[in-house]
């Protein structure tokens, strides 16, 4: 495998040999830095790239140790070198510290496009989604566990029956209480706002003629889309406001997403459907 430098010396390297005879002589320019010339994803996929002949190399391995030892079991005599194949080569572990100081020291924080703002506010919603479903998943479970004793309720019809009905209300584990209710409510609005904000900054990342839009705004005003101060999303209107107030900019983006709009019908129809199918709708 090619180590990461090398690559980028062999693209800079290839020149056009059809130029006029009086043409001005090509000035070598030198190796180029990597971490300069590679976009943050071109890190990323050198990264892969190389993790990916280490795991390859430990796969390999773990076959040959298995059919060396069942061998072993029978008398099978392994010959010289014949694990080499599992061995992590040093280019390999060069390729890996290279893509792996390069993805480390990228500034991936601060967007130079629309689309790279809206994905990273959505993976920043995705992630307080995952907290709220959390804890609506507790106080689910605290509304649930009270709600257990509708069964007892309704088999207690004799006076012994009744009289241990009344002992498990009079515990806080069959009991609902306002600041439970507070809990639960409180938490299901809160999953409803991240799940509203993820979706829509999804939306916006793929809606081309949005992300082109934001993106003119930030080229005619010379500015860069990621140094963004503050961005919200309103459903009622469907509105993005970005302020770039560093920058003295902000403005408005709305109508764009109408047709990604989901209903409750919607929503708790795709819930049945995961519920039975274990994966989301076409």
């Amino acid at each position: 495998m090619k180590s990461l430098s090398k690559t980028l010396l062999l693209s800079a390297a290839l020149v056009t040999s059809s130029g006029l005879a009086n043409a001005d002589p090509i000035v070598d320019p030198g190796p180029q830095d990597p971490a300069l010339t590679m976009t943050g994803q071109e890190k990323i996929d050198a990264l892969i790239s190389s993790l990916g002949a280490i795991k390859n190399r430990v796969t390999d391995n773990g076959y040959n140790t298995v059919g060396a030892v069942g061998y072993a079991a029978l008398g099978g005599v392994v010959v010289d070198d014949a694990f080499n194949d599992g061995l992590i080569t040093q280019q390999e572990l060069d390729d890996y510290l290279d893509a792996h100081a390069l993805v480390i020291g990228h500034d991936y924080e601060t967007a130079t496009t629309a689309q790279q703002l809206f994905t990273q506010e959505y993976q920043g919603a995705m992630n307080d989604l995952d907290e709220a479903i959390d804890v609506l998943v507790d106080a689910s479970t605290e509304i649930l566990t009270a709600t257990g004793i509708m069964e007892t309720a309704a088999t207690a019809d004799t006076s012994p029956e009744q009289t241990a009905l009344q002992g498990m209300m009079g515990t806080d584990e069959y009991s609902i209480d306002q600041a439970e209710v507070d809990a639960y409510n409180q938490a299901v609005a809160q999953v409803e706002n991240y799940a509203q904000q993820a979706g829509a900054f999804m939306a916006a990342a793929n809606n081309t003629e949005l992300t082109a839009s934001i993106d003119s705004y930030a080229t005619q005003n010379t500015f860069v889309v990621g140094n963004y101060t503050a961005i919200t999303y309103t459903q009622n209107v469907d509105e993005f406001v970005i302020n770039w107030d560093d920058d003295g900019f902000g403005s408005g983006w709305q109508g764009y997403l109408e047709d990604d709009m989901k209903s409750a019908a919607d929503i708790y129809a795709a819930g049945e459907y995961v519920e039975e199918y274990g994966t989301m709708p076409n």
